[in-house]
């Protein structure tokens, strides 16, 4: 009888390469004023910057830790250096990063997906863009795409206009924790009117043990714009707790359209506690894509706002938690205006004891008459012993609306294993047939090249898991 290999003992092939942690500058661990206004001296910050991380750690000292989810008491700032610089600088040809780091992001396959189908790239290495790249036509028609420590210098108005606008400080203590040592990150600004034909992406990779990565995206699509933004992240596996804190704050105006999509793949020694926030005007659209895999605790709910007449979101995600992994994932909307509407597909799977809770909160004002609102989310689990949950919020503030909510949790199903092994098929690969058709519906919102990753990681989850 094949032996069945454990989570632990999968081979995570290109995602675990470990360079040598050799970095130009790391920040002690922990988490004091001092520090903070180290990070702030190593970034050359304007005084304003300044003035907003040392706000952002007096809230972070006033917030508690939230009870309602995973179990965060395994994250030790004492034990978290908040940034670390690599040896090299940031540059817009892969020709001039330094060789070990742009192995990594080769075997990542980020230079190739540039040249087969990306307007722009950014790539993170620990804390700092180590690439920048935009084609020249995008730059013709006024489009800005850079590192968000470059548009802090040369765009110091817009940034301060949406910086921690969208995202308030005090949302809870991990935005608190971000404001006040974030580094690294994405500025995208698209013009009014003009529409991307090729999506532009970010990746962030983490390398440093004992680190955290707070990476800060601020992209504003203007009126009548268009704009397809891919995130990657990845990490390789250490023996000790690595934090992801990062922010995204979206701005889509009237009329404009935005599709943001994620594949995450950090290590299961990760905790995951991220936040994304849109804002969407008049006849304005966002739309979410996520793939959440890996880490060790996730705390992920991206939320739109939806302020103007007309405005619409869409989410489409799944999460695939197997064994120590506790993956507490969902969506937020707030309908704001009237004949907003919202749509949410969320997926997950489980298995080796895996624990995938969804949670959402939909709500709808009073002054949002005549709007729609759908949520299904599903749920499989692939043996005994894992976990799934599903706790949905609906605050509905008047009746004249549409709302509907369906949820459905199950184990894999033994008579279409059975069918699938009277066709030929055996049972791994039937019930991999399974996980992939289940996970299909958000596979094939993504780009081609992102929909591969995203099958290979689900392969990969699936590796020895269910012979």
């Amino acid at each position: 009888m094949k032996k069945k290999t454990q989570v632990e003992d999968i081979n995570r092939n290109i995602y675990d390469i470990k360079n040598k942690d050799n970095y130009d500058f790391k920040i002690k661990k922990g988490l004091t004023r001092e520090i903070v206004e180290e990070i702030s001296r190593q970034k050359n910050d304007p005084e304003w910057m300044r003035e907003i991380r040392l706000k952002a750690l007096e809230e972070y000292n006033k917030l508690k830790l939230p009870t309602w989810g995973p179990d965060l008491s395994e994250l030790n700032m004492d034990e978290i250096a908040t940034y670390v610089r690599p040896k090299t600088k940031l540059n817009s040809s892969w020709d001039d990063v330094p060789e070990d780091i742009r192995n990594t992001f080769d075997k990542l396959g980020i230079p190739e997906a540039e040249k087969e189908s990306l307007a722009g790239v950014g790539a993170q290495y620990d804390s700092e863009v180590v690439y920048h790249s935009m084609k020249e036509d995008l730059i013709k028609q006024g489009v800005i795409y850079t590192d968000m420590e470059t548009a802090v210098r040369e765009y110091p108005d817009i940034v301060k206009e949406h910086f921690m606008k969208c995202v308030p400080i005090t949302d809870h203590k991990f935005t608190a924790l971000h404001a006040a040592v974030w580094s690294g990150g994405s500025f995208v600004y698209v013009p009014k009117g003009v529409k991307l034909d090729f999506p532009l992406q970010s990746y962030f990779r983490l390398n440093s043990p004992e680190s955290g990565q707070f990476e800060h995206t601020l992209i504003i699509v203007e009126e009548g714009a268009s704009l397809h933004f891919i995130e990657g992240c990845s990490a390789p596996k250490y023996n000790k707790v690595n934090l992801h804190a990062g922010c995204v704050e979206l701005f889509v105006k009237d009329n404009a359209y935005l599709r943001y999509s994620t594949i995450e793949n950090w290590s299961k020694n990760m905790m995951n506690l991220n936040t994304k926030k849109c804002i969407c005007g008049k006849n304005a659209q966002i739309d979410w894509v996520t793939g959440s895999f890996g880490s060790h605790i996730s705390m992920l709910y991206p939320l739109s706002v939806l302020n103007g007449e007309g405005a619409k979101t869409e989410y489409t995600g799944i999460s695939f938690a197997g064994a120590t992994q506790n993956l507490d994932t969902g969506f937020k909307v707030i309908h704001n205006a009237p004949n907003t509407s919202s749509v949410i597909n969320a997926k997950s799977i489980s298995k080796n004891g895996g624990n995938c809770v969804y949670r959402s909160l939909v709500r709808i004002n009073e002054n949002a008459k005549k709007s729609k609102s759908s949520v299904s989310c599903e749920s499989l689990m692939l043996d005994d012993i894992s976990v799934s949950d599903t706790i949905p919020t609906n605050d509905i503030r008047t009746d004249e609306v549409e709302f509907s909510h369906e949820a459905k949790i199950g184990k894999i199903s033994d008579k279409t294993i059975f069918y699938l092994m009277s066709r030929g098929l055996s049972e791994e690969d039937a019930k991999a047939m399974i996980v992939r058709g289940f996970a299909y519906p958000i596979s094939k919102e993504l780009p081609v090249e992102y929909a591969v990753e995203m099958n290979n990681l689900i392969n990969l989850e699936l590796e020895g898991a269910i012979g």
